[in-house]
């Protein structure tokens, strides 16, 4: 583990992470349109080792037990994908992961399982295989990704449905929820677009239109014993409170840097994947210190340093605004800036500027 800092921090952080994503290659079989670092077959330069990512571990659980999400890229591309699970169960961390499914077979969920893998989130992204087949870029991507669900049920681990929303069809979405819920899977994440990656050259977005979307679903399912929290559009908290609806597993809207943070192939840390800003690299400051100390995570934990609509929004507790397409503010519509692991120019004013995807409107009408 050498070339890696000791495990360690300040031990004074009242906020501790959640949720750790990690990407832990940026090799994938798939050709995803929206993919948001754009893997493919080539590995990232500077991955960390096998041995580099244990140490990587010993870090995490120096600062508490989150949550740990294998993912990519394709997670499964890694062989040494089973040992890091390993480890982190071992180190009492819950690991998960985050797949296409498209090489998951019975033997690999068996393997998984036996390595402690607690859950996998498996990208269904319509119940029409074409489609979702033409979306992910090969053929049979569909058939795998169901195979991967029952493989990964038969072997009794846990199942969550990602499904990323193309178009703003509230039909789509109760499709595949459906759809899902006859495979046992009563778990959901739905993604909606951010303009990064692959997907940096993708039409804007209609906010509107998938603001309806979300109050369709949300309302459909407020009863319905399945469990859905909508992803990069944390206005979903607003439009749950207006409808009456509650849950208290869903947190707040945005949680990038607050509860949540994303690892990089390259070990840099970054609040969240759609958003390229590098807190600190685990190479050269533990994982502790970063979380603790980073002043881009500082600005993103701090309410007063929000401005614009979101600085004045009765709903910023609940909410916050997208940070990863508030970063760029209107830009994010027009350069349509792409996953490279940036410095903002000025920590808090890019960070913290408004959500430009959300209609509304504080103290007005949306």
């Amino acid at each position: 583990m050498q070339g890696i800092p000791a495990g360690g921090t300040s031990g004074t952080s009242a906020r501790l992470p959640r949720i750790v994503s990690w990407n832990i290659t940026l090799r994938c079989p798939l050709n995803c349109t929206h993919c948001y670092v754009g893997a493919g077959s080539d590995e990232t330069a500077g991955v960390l080792s096998t041995d580099e990512a244990l140490a990587v571990i010993d870090q995490i659980r120096a600062v508490g037990r989150p949550v740990v999400v294998l993912s990519g890229g394709e997670p499964l591309m890694r062989d040494d994908l089973c040992t890091i699970a390993r480890y982190g169960t071992e180190q009492g961390l819950r690991m998960v992961m985050g797949t296409s499914g498209y090489l998951l077979d019975r033997p690999m969920a068996a393997r998984l399982k036996d390595a402690g893998i607690r859950a996998a989130a498996v990208s269904i992204d319509s119940v029409d295989p074409a489609v979702h087949d033409s979306f992910r870029g090969v053929r049979g991507a569909w058939e795998r990704a169901v195979l991967a669900i029952r493989n990964c049920r038969d072997e009794g681990i846990g199942v969550r449905i990602n499904m990323t929303v193309m178009r703003p069809s509230a039909g789509d979405v109760e499709s595949v929820v459906e759809f899902g819920k006859g495979l046992g899977v009563t778990d959901y994440q739905v993604f909606f677009p951010v303009q990064t990656g692959r997907a940096k050259d993708a039409p804007p977005p209609d906010p509107r239109q998938y603001e309806d979307v979300i109050r369709q679903v949300l309302l459909k399912y407020r009863d319905g014993g399945v469990n859905i929290r909508p992803t990069c559009a944390p206005q979903f908290r607003r439009i749950a409170q207006e409808a009456g609806i509650g849950d208290s597993g869903w947190g707040r809207g945005c949680i990038a840097g607050i509860s949540y943070c994303r690892i990089y192939a390259n070990g840099d840390v970054t609040p969240c994947p759609y958003l390229p800003v590098s807190a600190g690299n685990v190479r050269e400051k533990p994982f502790g210190a970063i979380w603790d100390t980073s002043p881009v995570f500082r600005a993103l934990r701090d309410p007063d340093l929000l401005t614009g609509k979101c600085g004045r929004c009765d709903y910023q507790a609940a909410c916050g605004g997208c940070r990863a397409r508030a970063y760029r503010g209107t830009e994010a519509f027009s350069h349509r800036w792409c996953d490279g692991l940036l410095q903002p120019r000025a920590i808090a004013g890019e960070l913290c500027a408004e959500d430009p995807w959300c209609p509304y409107e504080p103290g007005g009408r949306s």
